[in-house]
Formats: structure tokens, sequence, C-alpha cells
């Protein structure tokens, strides 16, 4: 490594350094260091009053850093608030600390988090948002940060006019459904000051992570193309594929990667992305995602992957394809040279069933949270053992040399993905009880015995190793309503009772509410004890819904009424605890949504977009799907969206109730359903509530919506805690005679 380029690296931590802790900041002294057996490493140390930080890059100094302020400074840089409660003199570190990683790549960021969590981010949020990536040690990040902008680009090349290539291009809210090849032109058409705001943003992005020393991954050609382009080359190989779930008109194009016209494209995109943000030879490429390919015949495919290769080595000589495991093909993946591929297995269930990736190198991750779904939920047991370096240690992960961060979303469950990251520098599995108090340490900057006994509740509850790594826990606040609710969203549930005790979760945050006072205006703990107080009376709902249900079905008119105005009364009382804190706030999104628009008419498209994520997801069809699919319980979307629905459905059923018996609404398994969910069309009731959610998400009244927290979370937990124990109480003590009987 030359002199300048350690200078440069030593400036960026510097700068990160900077950002991080100020006012300490002149306390720090920075050296580049070198890689141990080729891996990356940090030392920290005392030195003549200096806290001395070495690494093998920027990002092992910053991963120094956070090792120093968790460990020895108790601080602790987080998504949803901070602790960097300092003390004024920097506590010393009497004796060396040294770590490596095993590790080549720390891979972070899935398609979906550029939506589901930064569709709206500037670059201040961009920012904070690296500096936590090297403080955890992440070394290779997704990069597709202005790819409207590289694909307007290369299709003016092929004759398209900006109308054509504008209403190709999805709204702001949906960009990650078309990298990854699955629609077109829904949400649009694209403004250009957003593509325009999209170049300088990506080149941002990518200038900071290079500066750290990070390896960005960009976004490669597969031949996904424009439908329209079919138009410009009528004697090209362009098949016009179904539409994506079967509701996503106008479908998708695929340029069949044997067709010359594939070379010359592909070769022109990646030119044109080189031009615009530069390269560091690593490249998504994901040949017929969630798709069928084009052609049927055998060795097919072979070729589409050895098309796929060359296309981009003949923009770049040195790239190295990047393929994700969700939808990888072994003909595909195979017909790349294995030292040119890198292979994401991105919630570590295909690697097996692959053989390991046919001898490709390949990275072991989580997903854990699928469409910013906020259940406080995880198994932290499991991503402690599987991120760390004891599992190259069992034979069977041939070729394993990276482990990932791959959620939909963030900004939640901080612990799991602090554990997730944490663990590469680990060389064993750590004590997750030991490690746990560790965590709250820094979080909370002092050893309090009360919220210590709170983790211990969420260990054994929320964080149960019994779940599985990923997080799917749902509630039937947020679900379409029914008699009989399985889950909101398509690929989600609700049948956690075998999971862990509820009755017991609730000692967790009735600890946190005797904790030293001194927290209380801590943000971390703020948001924490929310969180889980917001997670029990989530889950509460579960049996106050089973209980409306069955007044109803027994014809009980009087207890139905009485059931269903409790269940609507937990649905306000959490809006309003949510309300306590910005994290939990609908009209934060919203807002953030509408400022990046430059006109009126740009600001209502954003935020429609903004809507229709968290609610119907895509355009009205009967068979639609993935509506719910981001469920969220937010202020504001609470109150005014979900509550709303079931509110229609309590004022449905209440007339019904008025009939004979023989004449009422009966609910059975004929009802038309979508994944165990209520059609839109499913009969009268659903059809009118389906259009009711659509004219919501035109409803273009964002101002009633708050963007800053409203009320106190201590004084409103202390209050809603002393109203709804005793009806959880009650419920759950029902639910174990029952389970007894």
């Amino acid at each position: 490594m030359s002199s300048y380029a350690v200078k440069d690296l030593v400036r960026a931590a510097k700068g990160l350094i900077s950002r991080i802790v100020p006012k300490q900041a002149g306390n720090f002294e920075l050296a580049i260091i070198s890689q141990e057996n080729g891996k990356d490493v940090f030392e920290i140390e005392s030195r003549d009053g200096k806290v001395i930080l070495s690494g093998s890059n920027a990002v092992s100094i910053a991963s120094a850093l956070n090792w120093y302020l968790k460990y020895y400074c108790h601080c602790q840089l987080s998504w949803n608030g901070d602790n960097m409660r300092l003390p004024q003199t920097l506590p010393l570190v009497r004796e060396k600390v040294r770590k490596n990683t095993v590790y080549d790549q720390r891979v972070y960021l899935n398609y979906c988090t550029f939506n589901y969590s930064s569709s709206w981010w500037d670059w201040e949020r961009w920012e904070r948002e690296i500096d936590w990536m090297a403080m955890n040690g992440i070394n290779m990040p997704l990069a597709i940060t202005g790819q409207e902008a590289v694909w307007q680009n290369t299709l003016k090349r092929f004759g398209m006019d900006d109308d054509e290539i504008r209403n190709f291009l999805v709204g702001p809210a949906y960009q990650a459904w078309q990298w990854m090849s699955n629609i077109e032109n829904w949400a649009g058409p694209l403004p250009q000051s957003w593509i325009d705001r999209s170049i300088k943003l990506g080149q941002q992005i990518l200038k900071r992570e290079r500066e750290l020393g990070m390896t960005p991954i960009l976004q490669g050609f597969t031949g996904y193309v424009p439908i329209a382009l079919k138009e410009h080359f009528p004697g090209a190989d362009i098949t016009i594929k179904p539409s994506w779930l079967k509701y996503f008109p106008p479908g998708t194009a695929q340029l069949d990667p044997l067709d010359p016209l594939f070379a010359e494209l592909g070769k022109a995109f990646i030119e044109e992305q080189t031009k615009l943000f530069g390269t560091n030879h690593f490249y998504a490429g994901d040949p017929f995602h969630e798709g069928e390919p084009p052609k049927r015949y055998r060795g097919y495919l072979a070729k589409v992957g050895r098309a796929l290769y060359d296309v981009t080595c003949s923009a770049d000589p040195e790239a190295i394809i990047v393929m994700q495991s969700w939808s990888i093909r072994e003909e595909v993946a195979r017909a790349v040279p294995v030292d040119k591929l890198l292979v994401l297995d991105l919630n570590s269930t295909k690697w097996r069933k692959n053989q390991a990736f046919w001898g490709s190198k390949w990275v072991m991750g989580i997903i854990h949270n699928y469409g910013g779904n906020t259940a406080m939920a995880g198994a932290l047991q499991r991503v402690l053992k599987q991120q760390s370096a004891g599992a190259l240690r069992d034979k069977v992960y041939r070729n394993l040399t990276g482990i990932g961060i791959f959620p939909e979303a963030i900004e939640h469950n901080p612990v799991i993905y602090e554990a997730a990251a944490e663990m590469a520098w680990h060389s064993t599995t750590p004590d997750m009880k030991k490690w746990i108090m560790s965590y709250i340490h820094a979080r909370y900057g002092l050893a309090d015995p009360a919220t210590q006994l709170a983790w211990k509740v969420l260990l054994r509850t929320f964080y149960t190793g019994k779940t599985s790594v990923e997080s799917r826990r749902e509630s039937t606040l947020t679900a379409r309503p029914a008699l009989k609710v399985y889950g909101s969203s398509m690929n989600g549930g609700l049948n956690n009772y075998k999971n862990y005790d509820f009755q017991d979760a609730w000692n967790a945050p009735k600890a946190m509410l005797q904790s030293s006072a001194s927290l209380h205006d801590l943000a971390t703990w703020r948001y924490d004890l929310v969180d889980m107080f917001r997670q029990c009376l989530a889950d509460l709902g579960l049996p106050l819904h089973q209980s409306l249900s069955d007044a109803y079905i027994a014809g009980n008119k009087a207890l139905f009424v009485d059931s269903f105005t409790v269940f609507l009364d937990l649905m306000d009382d959490l809006d309003e605890l949510l309300a306590t804190d910005v994290h939990f706030l609908l009209g934060k999104w919203l807002s953030d949504a509408r400022k990046l628009g430059t006109t009126p008419a740009e600001k209502d498209l954003y935020e429609q977009n903004a809507r229709w994520q968290l609610t119907v997801w895509g355009p009205y069809e009967a068979d639609a799907v993935l509506f719910d699919y981001c469920n969220r319980q937010w202020s504001g979307l609470l109150k005014y969206f979900y509550k709303k629905r079931w509110d229609d459905y309590f004022n449905f059923l209440l007339l019904e109730l008025d009939k004979p018996a023989e004449e009422r609404y009966v609910e059975t398994d004929a009802i038309n359903h979508r994944f165990h969910r209520p059609a839109n069309e499913a009969n009268e009731f659903y059809r009118a509530l389906s259009k009711w959610e659509y004219t919501w998400c035109a409803a273009g009244d964002s101002e009633k919506y708050i963007t800053e927290p409203s009320g106190d979370c201590f004084e409103t937990v202390t209050r809603l805690y002393a109203k709804w124990w005793p009806v959880a109480y009650e419920m759950y003590q029902q639910i174990a005679l029952i389970s007894t009987v």
C-alpha cells in the first residue's frame, strides 16, 4: 500500500471519528497496520494519554473505534438514537486489544432495503448509515442509488426518448423491484428532477464508501429491458414476460442473452454506469430473478451464464459477478469461472441443497426482516452462532468466505444487527447472556439492574432461540379484518403462542419502568421501552380478537360490542404510545417523501408512493397478493388506516347480528382468500374496503400526521401498563386454563 493510500485511509477514518465523537476526536491517534493472513485486523491501546486505534484499513479503524466505545466507554451508535455520553477523560486500555476477522467479505444491504427503508433518505442520513457500516465492519455494501440515470443514459444510446424512458422507470418507492427485473412503469412516471438528484446522491455514497476502503457492489446487466425497446428493435429476441405475481401490467421484457443486441446493450450499460459511478469490479447479476427463462432447451442456461459474464467483462475485464441465492440456477452459476463468482446466500438456506455453490466463494447471511414489519423478534443465539468465526470450522461450509446482513428493511431490532456484525471479530461464539449484558451496558451507559432484568425477559420471549433467525411475527391489529386471522402479509403469521410466554413478556417493560431515572432522557432507552411495550400490546390483540370473533359466532351481540370496543380502544392506546417516539411516526415517512419533491405534483406523487408501499403495495386487482406486506405499527397508520378498517368491519358485523341467525354473514373457508387473507373482491364488504384503501393512498392529507413525537413515553407506558395489564392477565389466564382442559 502506497504512503498516499495510507494517508487517504487515515484521513477518512479521522473524518468518521470527528463526526461520531467530535469533542473527543483529538484524543485518538490512528495508524494503518498490515493484515493478518490476508484478513482485516484492528488494535486498540493507550499511549501517552491518547487512545491508539490501528487497523488494516479505515473500516478496521472504525471497527476499533466502535469496540472501544462499546467495551470501554459504554457508548453506542444506533439507528434508534444514540448513547454517546462519553466520560470527559477517555478510559485507558491497560492491555492491547487485537481483533482479526476470518471473513474476506462483510456484505450489507438487500435491494429491498433501498425502498422499504431508504426511499426518502438524503445525504445526511446516508452519511450516518455509512459511518454505521464502517463501525460495524461492513466492507462490501450494495450500492444501487442512481441506477435510473444509468438506464436513462443507456437507453438514449439505443434510440429511446425521454418520455419512453421515464415511463419505463418506476416510482421512487419501487425501484428495488425494477432493478431486480420484476416490474416496469408502476407508480411513475419518474420525474427528471429525481433522476438528477439520484446521480449526485449515488456519487456521494460511493465516494464515501470508497474513501473508507469499502468495495461496493454495483448493478450488472442481465437482459431485463423496457417493453418499448421491442418497437425499436423488432428483430431482436425480446420476450414479453407475464406480469410479476400476475397483477403488475404490462409485464416485463427479457432480451435473450444469446441475441447479439444483449452484448451491445450490456456493454453500454456497464460503460454508462462506470462514467457516472466508477467501478470496484463487483456486479450484481441475477438473471430471471423470481421468473422463468425465455428458453428451456438443454444447455441454454449455461450459455446464459457465459453470456452474462462475457458482456460484463467486455466493459470491465476485471469483473466479478455477484449472484443472490434467492433464484440461483446451477447451470447459470457454473458457467461463470469459479474465481469470478461470489454467491450471497441471503438467509443461509440454499447452500446445502446447492452443494455450497459448486466451488465458488459464498457469503452466509441473515435477512431477518421482511417489508419493514415492526415486530420485536429474532433468534439471537442463532445469529451469534451463525455469524461468528466458529462457522468456518465446520467443514460443510466449504468455500465460505464471508458473512452478510441482508434485511429487507432496517431501523428496528438493533440488537440483532449489532450481534450479526460484531461476530465478524469473534473467533468463537460468545455466551449470549454475557454478551447481552455488555450490549445493554453500552446501549444505556450503565449496568442498571432493572434494564438487565428486562433484557433477561426479552431473551426468553421475543428473542428466544425457539424461533427462526428471521422475523415474521405479525399482529391482528394490522391484518385485513376477518373473523379468522392467519396473518397480515402473504408470508407472515400469527401462530406465536408456542414460541414464547406472552404473559411473561410483560415483565420486560415492567422492569424498564423501574430503571434509574438518569436513563429517562436517553434516546436508546426510550426507544426500547416503547418497542417492548408496543410488542406486548400488539400481542394482546390476538386474544382480544379471538374474543370478539367467538362472540359474533355465538350471536352474543352485547359481548361482541364489548369485545370490539376493547379491541378498538387498544388500537387507540397503541397509537398514542407510538406517537411518543419519532421512529414510529407515519407522518415522518410521508414528510420525508414530500420534501424530495420540487413541485406540488412531485410531492403528491412521492407521498402516494410512500402510502402505496406501506398498504396496498401495487395496483388494484381482484387477486392482488402484496397488500399489507409492509404492515407497520406506526402512529397515524394504526389510527387512520388499520383502525378504520376494523371499525368498518365492526359496523358490518353489527348489522349482521340484527338479522336472524340463518341469514347472518358466515365466514367459511370458501371465501376467496389470497394467502389466507380475504381477497380484494372476496365479497361486497371487502370490495368496498379495498377501494377505500386506494382512496386513502390518494388522500393527500399528510398535514394531519405528526412528524415530531407527542407525549412522554415513560408517563404513557406507566399509565397504559396499569390500564392494560389486568386485561392481559385475565386473557392469558383464560388461555392457560383452556390449554389444560
